[in-house]
């Protein structure tokens, strides 16, 4: 008997409501169990950071994140020091110095108990980024630490090379003085070395750099010391100063070398040493002043004389002038250079006195006066009278000064004259309006107290054409004697006491019309001796 049987239709809608209830109780239990989870591992983080450091804390430069203290003591065992050293060579090297071997510890964890306590273990998901300093440094054995202070390479002696201060080297020919720098080298200072390690060892640094914690020694002199600097700047002007010496067409040219064989360095201090210097320039002195020198003089008579005596001619002042070319080497003033002279003359080249002068035949009682080579005037004349030991002294001079309307004064005599023109001391050329004649042989037995006695007229003009030391060159020749007159005049200078004393026209026999005696430049024809009186040769003449 077949059963009657029922068959029951789902729809869509009812598969439908039957699905989203069960979606929701899974997803009810999952997101129960991820709760649980959560709070799970929330609790454990909770219970960890009650003894272990939030994220983010860091004590003494150390990131100590989820340690505990007992973590970190340990840590602090693995602490190590990097110490950079400089080499000889200018580059770094570096060595370590580790904690576990100095013995180093913390004082005590009081504060890192403290840490703990203060920090928010609720957050502890979060990253708190907290940063502590610990107020006690940390204990080491000090014996430790210095041992391994010196056993630094920068201390050993293979190692250390010595500083050295900058300097200026000696000349050398061709290159001259340079400025050498220093060398630092790389000597350590062991106080400041074991300063700066305890320091960063306290301070539980990661690295100290010696030279940045200045522990090396330090040159005492650099390039940039003042009183170097000025040495070198002084040492240069010496050798970079040219100097070129003119006398007339010859060159004296001053080189570097020989200037650098004067200075005289101490320390980092020049000179130049005066005495070097003044032997130089008396080296110029001998090979160019003509002073006191022989010269071989032509005559207007056509023959040659040598003339040996007189003070004509260059005379360098060899004091003034070392003083005044050390000063131009200091100051680095180069260029041509004339030397200071005590005496100068008509020219550098030879013959010395040039083509102006004044030429004195005291044999033939004649006189020629030369202007740029050409004779302008010739005159006879009266000399000194040798018979009573006042002969004109030969020799070449200069003229000193001259002057008008002077006074003429000796022992027995007081002479006005109209031009005076003294060459050598109390010597000199002047007018005599008390002489009617002149030249032949006057002066053997009524000749001057050692002048030379002209023509009013000649006097005057040479006057006109002569200036303060035109040369006048003295001599006698030989050959060109005088005729002598059969009867000499008897016309001396007027003596002391005398009225009228002199002409100013000659054959006047009038008194000089001179209102008052010009004693200006006094000068004393009468010598007991007229002659070339030497002037005196100072020492660096001798």
């Amino acid at each position: 008997m077949k059963l009657p049987f029922k068959h029951h239709e789902t729809t869509e809608l009812e598969r439908k409501t039957t699905g989203k209830k069960r979606g929701i109780l899974i997803a009810s239990a999952l997101a129960g169990a991820s709760l649980l989870v959560l709070l799970t591992v929330y609790m454990a983080g909770l219970n960890r950071y009650q003894s272990c450091f939030l994220n983010g804390t860091v004590i003494d430069e150390m990131d100590v994140s989820g340690m505990s203290i007992s973590e970190l003591e340990e840590q602090i065992g693995k602490y190590s020091l990097r110490v950079i050293e400089r080499q000889a060579d200018g580059t770094t090297l570096e060595e370590e110095i580790r904690g576990s071997e100095i013995g180093i510890s913390y004082v005590s964890t009081e504060q890192f108990q403290a840490v703990l306590q203060g920090q928010n273990r609720y957050l502890w998901f979060l990253r708190h980024n907290a940063d502590y300093r610990t107020d006690a440094p940390p204990l080491y054995e000090e014996s430790a630490l210095l041992e391994k202070i010196d056993a630094l390479r920068g201390f050993q002696k293979d190692f250390v090379k010595e500083p050295t201060d900058a300097y200026i080297s000696d000349y050398v020919p061709g290159s001259g003085f340079t400025l050498v720098a220093e060398d630092k080298g790389n000597r350590l200072n062991r106080e400041k070395t074991v300063e700066a390690v305890r320091a960063a060892v306290a301070g539980l640094e990661k690295q100290v750099d010696l030279e940045a914690a200045g522990c090396y020694e330090e040159p005492k002199v650099t390039t940039e010391d003042t009183v170097l600097k000025d040495a070198y700047a002084k040492l240069q002007n010496y050798v970079n100063t040219a100097i070129t010496y003119t006398f007339g067409s010859e060159r004296e040219v001053l080189d570097a070398d020989t200037v650098a064989g004067w200075i005289v360095r101490k320390g980092n201090r020049a000179e130049l040493d005066p005495e070097l210097v003044k032997e130089y320039v008396n080296t110029l002195r001998k090979k160019y002043d003509t002073i006191f020198h022989r010269r071989v003089f032509r005559t207007s008579y056509g023959e040659e004389v040598t003339v040996d005596q007189g003070d004509y001619g260059w005379w360098m002042d060899v004091g003034q002038e070392t003083q005044e070319l050390i000063g131009a080497l200091e100051r680095g003033e180069g260029g041509e250079r004339t030397p200071v002279y005590r005496q100068t003359a008509a020219s550098y080249d030879a013959p010395d006195y040039g083509d102006s002068y004044v030429e004195i035949n005291l044999t033939a009682q004649h006189l020629f006066l030369y202007q740029n080579g050409e004779c302008i005037l010739e005159s006879d004349f009266v000399s000194g009278n040798p018979s009573r030991g006042n002969a004109t002294p030969p020799g070449i001079y200069g003229i000193t000064y001259k002057e008008r309307n002077a006074t003429l004064n000796g022992e027995t005599y007081s002479t006005p004259v109209n031009f005076w023109m003294p060459f050598n001391n109390n010597v000199g050329m002047h007018d005599a309006t008390w002489r009617s004649e002149f030249g032949r042989n006057i002066y053997m037995t009524n000749g001057s107290h050692g002048c030379v006695n002209l023509p009013y007229a000649v006097a005057q003009e040479i006057y006109g054409i002569v200036e303060k030391n035109t040369p006048v060159i003295c001599y006698h020749l030989p050959g060109t004697e005088p005729e002598p007159m059969p009867e000499v005049p008897a016309e001396m200078e007027p003596e002391l006491g005398q009225q009228g004393a002199a002409p100013d026209e000659p054959g006047t026999g009038q008194p000089e019309g001179v209102s008052a005696v010009t004693e200006t430049n006094p000068q004393s024809e009468a010598v007991s001796e007229p002659q070339a009186l030497p002037v005196q040769q100072p020492e660096e003449m001798q």
